[in-house]
């Protein structure tokens, strides 16, 4: 009898130990669930809509879920060539946050200028200062007012998701690249 119930302690506390690494290891993946990332998306524009909740759910989808996001705003023009200017706060969700200003060229079939409020979905950020770098994307986007966008940056297994959500007319395809920086420039290269 000892002997069977010393076995039955014994697998409990298998089962108890293999239960804490799943949970610790889902807990500190460093990631942001899509309720959480909804909720601060909301707070930051201050509304709900469902084009944003569409949106997240398409990235969440896409891509999984990230370890770190942007808070920012933009303003954007273009006739064919266009530039971009931006400044936000990363947070990772590890914790640390840092200021971040961007800026970039695009060309293509585009034209129109809009001011948005920017949420970027962070994926795979190794650290806060990985962000500092200059990202290519394609841009297909319609921005009236009220509008939401979404695009792709991808550089060096870092993928960025600009939400956008703002004012303004602005239709058109470019190809082009943000540059992430610590500090503001007017240059956009």
């Amino acid at each position: 009898m000892i002997d069977r119930r010393q076995h039955l302690q014994h697998l409990a506390a298998l089962a108890s130990a293999a239960a804490v690494p799943a949970f610790a290891a889902d807990d500190k993946d460093g990631t942001y669930d899509e309720e959480s990332v909804l909720k601060a998306a909301t707070d930051f524009f201050g509304q709900t809509t469902e084009g944003l909740a569409k949106v997240i759910e398409k990235a969440f989808k896409e891509q999984g879920r990230p370890n770190a996001y942007i808070k920012g705003e933009e303003a954007a023009a273009a006739i064919t060539v266009g530039l971009r200017y931006g400044d936000g706060e990363l947070l990772m969700k590890g914790g640390g946050a840092s200021r971040v200003y961007w800026a970039g060229p695009s060309i293509g079939f585009d034209l129109g200028a809009n001011a948005s409020k920017v949420f970027t979905l962070v994926y795979k950020l190794p650290k806060a200062s990985a962000i500092y770098q200059r990202f290519p994307g394609v841009d297909g986007s319609l921005y009236y007012i009220g509008g939401a966008g979404i695009n792709y940056q991808r550089l060096n297994g870092i993928t960025l998701a600009p939400i956008r959500l703002g004012v303004g007319l602005r239709a058109g395809a470019s190809v082009g690249y943000i540059h992430y920086r610590r500090e503001k420039s007017i240059n956009p290269f």
